[in-house]
């Protein structure tokens, strides 16, 4: 009996396209295909199954007989023509970019690509079929390697679809991006941004400026160094690989700001000249590239030629964010410039730079990518692509002069964001709210067309987190990897709610749905080594009642158990087995449940934050202290202010107390960012029965920098005291 498993209204006028994808059974492919149509057979693959292929698809076929061949243990070969699956490429079956048919019987597999591109992503979408241990790499005895009989019509709704990765805050090496691009391939994005230019790094070798790395890959005394680079070779490398599974590799070469790493190897490009030493903490220099020198623009075009003959794409990312333009307003050259150019503000130089870049670039067949600031600061005449990084409706800014946009908002699509609030996540960035998977998945995107304004979307991974303090940064002496690890944590699962985000029509999402498939993809995520974040165990039902609150509890996770605890502490592996049966408590933070695999790895636990509505005018939590936060003398105290300080403007720091004998004694007030003070009250508070209030100004906010507030305090004869800390920023 044959079950539709997606239905299109428009479906005898388009039979290749559906509007409204569904899954059900053992079908769980993600990002969910646009068409599935499912049968009652199976497919078994056997020791003597072939790959066939049709001409010049001899590597896709050899790409699948290795994975099969490597998970089953069986000879798979392959070989020209047909076979027990079969790839070919006929753009006339299959009309639209990137698209493909899979047909699964109980005989054999077809694979049609309307290109290469598609042809692999049919592949991917077979793999999803069989078990999670198909992806083993090594021989996996004791499975039925079976897929479902299914019939399956896919292709993207979006041409772009990509991440971006840092490399340039921190440096990862090429295995690691190999990793990275697989990882995407087996979701079908296709484009990867390579952050490879920052204050804290130059990793691209450039063979007219040897001293970019050199001197510019590397911080700190040399028998603690910290960074690296990409050689030439190693680039072809990530490319090849990236080229077979559909990954495009765009550059990222940043200016004028973010560019440190090139001053401090070439002190001559900055307006000042002055010698400066790359930083070991995330910091966003003041120094930008001095466009008033022809030196500089012969810098860039030497740069760029050489990055344009090493990487194929069509695009060039020039970055251009986050300048400040106080160097060139004291800058005679840049001054001179402006005057030429008929320029009244100094931000209108990096206009006149992006069309400089543009123009070069357009003569080499490339188009210049760059975040948004690059059609904000000036008229741009030749078309570019601009990122959309800090609201989606901004991609109207586009409109205007022809510009095309990639939505990567920070909002939904920065993955170096938490994915929750949960005391005990992971380092991560807090200028903003955390972003979970479902409110990564909830982005809106406009539907596609070729006269979109809007051409994709994209999740970007920052690793300026790496250098706030030493916690990520490794050892090599004892060959660590904990700093890929914690990108992939941060990455997965998340990056799969892109995918589906950018592959197929916003109308079609279900959130529900895609968690129910998501499931499926943990063990999936374990066989290609990709270090994820478990899941928090699922609320199925939370029943309250005068005295207490019952709960029951679904696993997430197949396979894993879930321990939990009735006292407000967080669970361990030896805490009580949940079973089924309801858990009753007295209150909601007594209760606290995790996710178990293994016997050893954990979720973070179900939290339910207090609530401090009744407080919602003093702004965001920062703190509570308690009595053994309170000092018997004058000390001071800091505050971890990082997300709160969320941007330029006036902000209260309100201190609330809620308990204790003690009075408790409020000094002077410092705010922080990072070690560089930028505010300083005086004050000899005494905290009674009323709050006590601090005010102050940040104009020199920084994103992704961490911010503190260290206040002098002190209990009088104890330190019987307990309160809240809110920090509000002005309207």
């Amino acid at each position: 009996m044959n079950i539709r498993l997606s239905l299109c209204a428009a479906a005898a006028a388009f039979a290749f396209f559906c509007s409204a994808p569904a899954v059900a059974g053992p079908v769980n492919i993600i990002p969910a295909p646009v068409s599935i149509v499912q049968k009652s057979g199976e497919f078994t693959l056997s020791p003597s199954a072939t790959i066939g292929y049709g001409a010049g698809l001899e590597e896709y076929a050899d790409y699948l007989e290795e994975i099969l061949s490597t998970s089953t243990g069986y000879n798979i070969k392959s070989r020209p023509g047909k076979g027990t699956v079969t790839l070919v490429i006929d753009s006339a079956k299959v009309t639209k970019p990137e698209g493909y048919t899979l047909n699964v019987t109980p005989k054999g597999i077809s694979i049609t690509g309307a290109d290469r591109g598609g042809l692999f992503y049919g592949i991917q979408s077979l793999l999803q079929l069989f078990p999670a241990q198909i992806y083993s790499d090594k021989p996996v005895k004791n499975i039925v390697w079976t897929a479902p009989e299914v019939s399956i019509a896919d292709a993207p709704e979006r041409p772009w679809r990509g991440m971006m990765l840092d490399v340039a805050r921190y440096f990862h090496d090429k295995d690691y991006v190999k990793h990275y691009i697989d990882m995407m391939a087996m979701y079908k994005l296709n484009k990867l941004q390579f952050h490879l230019i920052d204050d804290s790094g130059w990793r691209l070798e450039i063979k007219k400026y040897p001293r970019l790395t050199e001197v510019g890959a590397y911080a700190g005394p040399e028998h603690n160094k910290l960074g690296g680079y990409y050689t030439q070779e190693d680039i072809k490398e990530i490319i090849e690989y990236g080229r077979l599974r559909n990954v495009e590799i765009i550059p990222e070469i940043e200016f004028p700001a973010h560019i440190l790493s090139a001053i401090v190897a070439y002190p001559w490009l900055s307006c000042t000249g002055l010698q400066h030493e790359l930083p070991r903490q995330h910091f966003i220099s003041r120094d930008l590239l001095c466009v008033g020198k022809q030196s500089s623009i012969d810098f860039l075009r030497d740069v760029l030629d050489e990055t344009v003959a090493l990487f194929p794409s069509k695009y060039i990312n020039i970055g251009g964010d986050e300048a400040v333009y106080t160097r060139w307003e004291s800058c005679p050259d840049c001054q001179a410039l402006m005057k030429k150019e008929g320029l009244t503000k100094a931000s209108e130089l990096q206009g006149w730079l992006t069309n400089v870049v543009a123009k070069m670039m357009a003569e080499k067949d490339r188009t210049v990518i760059g975040w948004e600031e690059i059609i904000t600061r000036g008229k741009v005449d030749t078309p570019v692509v601009a990122l959309i990084w800090h609201n989606v409706a901004d991609s109207a800014m586009a409109v205007p002069d022809g510009h095309k946009a990639i939505l990567t908002p920070a909002t939904h699509m920065y993955l170096d964001f938490p994915e929750s609030s949960t005391p005990g996540e992971i380092k991560a960035a807090g200028w903003m709210p955390p972003i979970s998977v479902e409110k990564c998945y909830s982005m809106p995107v406009n539907d596609y067309s070729p006269e979109s304004t809007v051409i994709g979307v994209q999740g970007c991974l920052w690793s300026d987190q790496f250098i706030h303090g030493t916690v990520l940064q490794e050892l090599p002496q004892i060959n660590e990897n904990r700093s890929e690890n914690y990108v992939d944590y941060l990455t997965f699962p998340r990056l799969l709610a892109v995918a589906e985000v950018a592959w197929g029509k916003e109308s079609a999402r279900n959130y529900d749905i895609f968690k129910s498939r998501l499931s499926d993809h943990y063990a999936r995520l374990d066989q290609k080594g990709a270090v994820y974040r478990l899941p928090e165990p699922e609320i199925a039902s939370m029943t309250e009642s005068p005295d207490g609150v019952t709960f029951t509890l679904t696993n997430p996770l197949p396979g894993s158990e879930i321990r939990y605890t009735t006292d407000g502490t967080y669970p361990t592996v030896h805490s009580p087995l949940y079973t089924g049966t309801p858990v009753k408590v007295a209150s909601k933070a007594d209760f606290h449940a995790s996710t178990v695999v293994d016997g050893k790895r954990m979720s973070l636990p179900i939290h339910f934050a207090p609530d401090y509505s009744a407080y919602a005018r003093y702004g965001k939590l920062a703190t509570e202290w308690g009595p053994l936060q309170v000092q018997p003398k004058q000390a001071p105290w800091s505050i971890d202010a990082t997300g709160k300080i969320s941007g330029n403007g006036d902000y209260e720091v309100t201190f609330i107390p809620l308990k204790g004998a003690a009075k408790l004694h409020l000094g002077n007030l410092k705010l922080m960012k990072r070690n560089e003070q930028l505010a300083s009250i005086e004050a000899d508070n005494t905290l009674g029965s009323e709050p006590v209030q601090y005010s102050f100004s940040v104009s020199e906010f920084e994103a992704g920098t961490p911010f503190t507030i260290i206040v002098d305090q002190w209990g009088e004869g104890s330190n019987d005291s307990s309160g809240l800390v809110f920090i509000r920023k002005k309207d």
